[in-house]
């Protein structure tokens, strides 16, 4: 709920960090498969926009590849919704 309220004003994959899984990719993508964000793993998380216009409240897709300081990779997919109030 990207309203600006202090609470899940950002959408982020909890645990990635600049300690952990700092290269990881992040990727948002809505409904028909368009990137529509990536997200620096080091950084607040997606608020939510795309080229500066607030994105509706619906559901959206993620992938996630962490990588770890071994190198090894793991991959992760799964959605969210986004909703605005």
């Amino acid at each position: 709920t990207p309203n600006n309220d202090g609470h899940n004003d950002n959408w982020k994959v909890l645990g990635v960090s600049e300690d952990f899984f700092p290269s990881s990719l992040i990727y948002i993508y809505d409904r028909f498969g368009k990137i529509i964000a990536k997200v620096n793993p080091t950084d607040n998380g997606w608020d939510g926009f795309y080229n500066g216009v607030k994105l509706p409240s619906d559901d959206y897709w993620f992938s996630v590849q962490l990588i770890d300081s071994n190198g090894e990779i793991r991959n992760r997919k799964g959605h969210f919704s986004l909703i605005r109030r």
